[in-house]
């Protein structure tokens, strides 16, 4: 998963500069709107991700392990299903809306990584049983 974290920090760069160079003509404000959090949340999570990389340089117990994919996961149901909801419009294509029902599994996903970090740090010396 190392090297993946290190790969999204780019992709999030390179999405974010299409968002703000070559798309941002072609959206409305809510459409810009929703990218622009795709691309946030991108980073927020890549940045989170690359911390439990970094935190588990040697050995990544179980409990941080599972954060690992859930973030992982919230990154690509969340920000790939706007990402993907925003490109599909500017294309004209006019079914991109069921993506919408995607995106909180994403957010759910988000939530679930962060906790599993709390509670991680909250165990006193960081056993893990998971």
């Amino acid at each position: 998963m190392n090297k993946w974290v290190f790969f999204s920090g780019a992709l999030a760069v390179a999405l974010g500069a299409f968002g703000a160079h070559v798309l941002q003509p072609l959206l409305d404000e809510k459409l810009r709107h929703s990218y622009e959090t795709a691309v946030q949340y991108h980073f927020y999570h890549t940045l989170a991700l690359a911390f439990t990389v970094l935190y588990s340089k040697n050995q990544c117990p179980p409990f941080m392990r599972k954060a690992q994919y859930f973030f992982f996961t919230g990154l690509f149901l969340f920000c790939g299903s706007l990402y993907t909801m925003v490109l599909l419009y500017v294309s004209g294509f006019s079914g991109w809306r069921f993506l919408g029902m995607i995106t909180p599994l994403g957010g759910l996903s988000f939530i679930v990584g962060w906790l599993l970090l709390f509670y991680f740090f909250l165990k006193p010396k960081h056993t893990d049983i998971g």
